[in-house]
């Protein structure tokens, strides 16, 4: 999968801007805050209609303006495929092959894209809000039924916290919710489980490599709910019992306590767990196995290598770690780059690249 091209218009600093991009290494070198990780950001947002730097939409419009644009052709081995995507005050519109898609859930999918930024080597310290969300984001991006179960699960999950927050709540219509819940949880667990044992598979042997054989890397998914079955509608009736279950104590304290929403993954190195006892080395090791195991789950799930967006992340990586990096992705996945300095990059892989110049929201090729 290439990005072939991208067009801006009111995104963050950018005015106006038109880019056409290498199909193996492009390379955005400038000083802080001149706009590089904005063209890494507006990457992201065409692939997955949304920002992993902020919730608000509104701050992805430049300052003054009152929508902003982003466009650009991606190329796979079937076809080359224009997609768009625009943010205002009345929300998103996006378009595939220059058709308004009704839903996002429509459009996400077809941009598939890893980023690896500066806190996603935090990603086995950090909290199980962060894990949830990583699971989330690359998930969804390979498995719509999952992007939907999910997307259905937290809207209901919201609507019962709001009954449960009420001075009499409607104990029927809770339990009504709960059997919704029960159904989308099912999946949303299923769709998980699995996901973290093939991102596991990919990681393990990815860590065994840059450890040379010295460490055996496990990732286990830790749901919320200890559940016996692996059939959708098993699963099902038993979550509603624990729903139904739980709901004396939900009423007590005003919340939903159990459910996907609590989720975490456990990482854990020759036995012990990374996240207590793991030197920093060796959480690094883990993040950065993670990531490149999710390029590979993602060529396996749609037969293409995503884009890999690396944000300012190679200097936070140590000379052993960046090459492994490096040395994985050279002329197997298109990859965009974030940097103050050439000197970052290692030289193995820069005989075949193009570099921008990023100053004060002008880009110079």
């Amino acid at each position: 999968m290439i990005l072939t091209d991208i067009s801006l218009s009111n995104f963050r600093n950018y005015d106006t801007l038109d880019l056409e991009f290498h199909p193996k290494l492009n390379i955005f070198i400038g000083a802080n805050a001149q706009g590089k990780t904005n063209l890494l950001e507006s990457i992201y947002f065409l692939a997955l209609a949304k920002s992993h730097r902020t919730a608000k939409d509104k701050e992805l419009i430049r300052f003054d303006q009152e929508e902003a644009f982003v466009n650009g052709h991606i190329t796979t081995s079937y076809s080359t495929l224009p997609l768009s995507i625009s943010v205002s005050k009345k929300g998103k519109r996006a378009k595939v092959n220059h058709l308004e898609v009704s839903k996002l859930s429509q459009y996400i999918g077809h941009l598939n894209t890893v980023l690896f930024a500066p806190e996603d080597l935090n990603i086995v310290k950090g909290s199980p809000q962060v894990r949830r969300q990583f699971i989330n984001i690359e998930c969804g991006q390979i498995s719509k039924i999952y992007l939907n179960a999910l997307s259905n699960y937290q809207k209901v999950l919201a609507t019962k916290n709001q009954y449960l927050k009420q001075r009499n709540p409607d104990r029927m219509m809770i339990e009504v919710l709960n059997e919704q819940l029960s159904d989308y949880a099912a999946t949303v667990i299923l769709k998980r489980a699995e996901f973290i044992r093939t991102i596991g598979e990919f990681a393990a042997k990815i860590h065994r490599d840059i450890s040379n054989d010295s460490e055996s890397l496990k990732v286990e998914y830790a749901p919320n709910i200890k559940y016996e079955s692996d059939n959708a509608e098993d699963l099902t009736r038993e979550l509603g019992g624990l729903f139904a279950e739980n709901l004396p104590r939900e009423l007590e304290r005003m919340q939903t306590l159990i459910g996907p929403h609590r989720d975490d993954i456990t990482f854990s190195i020759n036995g012990f767990d990374v996240q207590t006892y793991g030197s920093q080395g060796q959480q690094r090791t883990t993040a950065l196995s993670v990531k490149l195991a999710e390029l590979e789950l993602i060529r396996e799930e749609v037969g293409e290598y995503p884009v890999l967006l690396l944000d300012d992340v190679l200097s936070e990586l140590d000379e052993n770690r960046q090459a492994h990096l490096l040395t994985s992705i050279r002329d197997r996945v298109q990859t965009f780059v974030t940097t103050t300095s050439i000197s970052d990059i290692n030289h193995a892989i820069m005989n075949d690249m193009k570099t921008f110049k990023v100053t004060d929201g002008q880009v110079k090729a």
